[in-house]
């Protein structure tokens, strides 16, 4: 018998998602026609700007390894994205690219905390969030958020849970997974000034910008220098294989966070990067698909009151419906199942994102096709139909 046991830290949860996703999968194999409302992919194919200029790079080789900071080209595009977009200027040796957004969340905690550190996080939230703070040795420190505050935190939460034990850094995100909810503008700058008053490290996940429905999403860089930014090329521009994302962080950080990029990854993929160089001026494309995401919210935020679905969190961005089933289910698990197996609809139990109170609640994505979604929908409707009600 092995002696060989995996190590505590590896001990974290499953992402229910991909577990979601493996199901349906196997269902397909086996010749089912399943329509995919459980992961936050875009259902838009990479912008033709980004794959000529992935086709260029191949033709004209130099693929190697790159700077461990990311190229210096495309780190003064992604700067001078922040004055284009928000009016903020950020300098390009505060920019490091990273290999997807989840590289970047490991480097900025792991810069930025040392073991035991208490990092709070909104519940509902991210699961990833949860279990990359375990396997570092970090505390995720939950902020229940719900409908009296629109789903999203306040500086005034921030403030009970410091007062209650201190806490190390705040790992937020607006727009929002899973429900989609926005920080306000006046909010966002309370945070910020909280932070920095507390001597509390903000990082901000920022990766579903671009995907705004009413008003624009805020940068923490708007209001403070001191945080650490997560953004990534996955969402709104399409490139979720690509595995391609970027820190803009203090420039205190920036050593550290390059000496761990050496080891940890050596330097983000090369032809990602050359190709995310194009993404900046695939704008035309990449609206038309924010627009097309639009047209899918749209449907479900019309059509899910009829079926008995008319709690959810406001959908403000990203594209993510986090709706309450309880009229119909206290296992948020069992009714996933279900709806896949007899419906042929993935979704994504409440559970991933809040373990405490998520057995009422499922997450669809919006993100897929026009014509999935609406499959999708039509698929729920008849299904709930005949579900009795509790």
């Amino acid at each position: 018998m092995s002696r060989l046991r995996p190590s505590r830290r590896s001990h974290v949860a499953p992402f229910m998602a991909m577990e979601a996703l493996s199901e349906a999968r196997a269902l397909e194999r086996a010749g089912r026609h399943i329509i995919h409302m459980e992961l936050g992919e875009p259902g838009a194919p990479v912008p033709r700007l980004v794959r000529a200029a992935a086709e260029a790079a191949l033709a004209g080789g130099g693929l190697g390894y790159g700077e461990a900071l990311g190229d210096p080209a495309l780190r003064a595009r992604i700067a001078g994205h922040y004055l284009t977009r928000y009016g903020v200027e950020v300098a390009p040796e505060r920019v490091i690219v990273t290999t997807g957004s989840s590289g970047g969340f490991m480097l900025a905690l792991l810069a930025a905390f040392d073991p035991g550190a208490r990092i709070a996080v909104t519940a509902p939230g991210y699961p990833a969030y949860a279990n990359i703070l375990a396997s570092l040795g970090l505390e995720a420190v939950p902020l229940p958020v719900g409908a009296e505050t629109r789903f999203a935190p306040t500086a005034a939460m921030l403030d009970a849970a410091h007062r209650d034990k201190p806490l190390d850094g705040a790992l937020l995100m607006s727009p929002a997974n899973p429900t989609g909810a926005m920080i306000g503008r006046e909010e966002f700058a309370r945070i910020c000034a909280f932070c920095a008053d507390a001597g509390v490290v903000f990082v901000s996940d920022e990766i579903y910008h671009g995907l705004e429905y009413a008003e624009p999403a805020q940068t923490a860089l708007a209001f403070t220098h001191e945080a650490i930014v997560v953004n990534s090329f996955s969402k709104y521009y399409a490139m979720t294989g690509w595995r391609l994302g970027w820190l803009v962080a203090p420039e205190e950080l920036m050593r550290p966070l390059e000496l761990l990029q050496q080891s940890l990854a050596i330097c983000a993929p090369t032809i990602s990067q050359r190709a995310a160089l194009a993404a900046f001026d695939a704008t035309d494309e990449l609206e038309a698909n924010r627009a097309a995401c639009a047209r899918n919210r749209a449907l479900l935020v019309e059509r899910l009151p009829s079926m008995g679905l008319d709690r959810f969190a406001p959908p403000d961005g990203a594209f993510y419906i986090y709706a309450d089933v309880s009229a119909f289910t206290g296992d948020s698990m069992d009714f996933c199942r279900r709806l896949l197996v007899e419906a042929g609809v993935a979704a994504t139990p409440g559970l991933d994102f809040d373990p405490r109170r998520g057995a009422t609640t499922v997450r669809f994505s919006y993100a897929g096709a026009e014509a999935d979604v609406a499959e999708g929908v039509a698929r729920l409707e008849a299904w709930l139909s005949g579900q009795a009600r509790r």
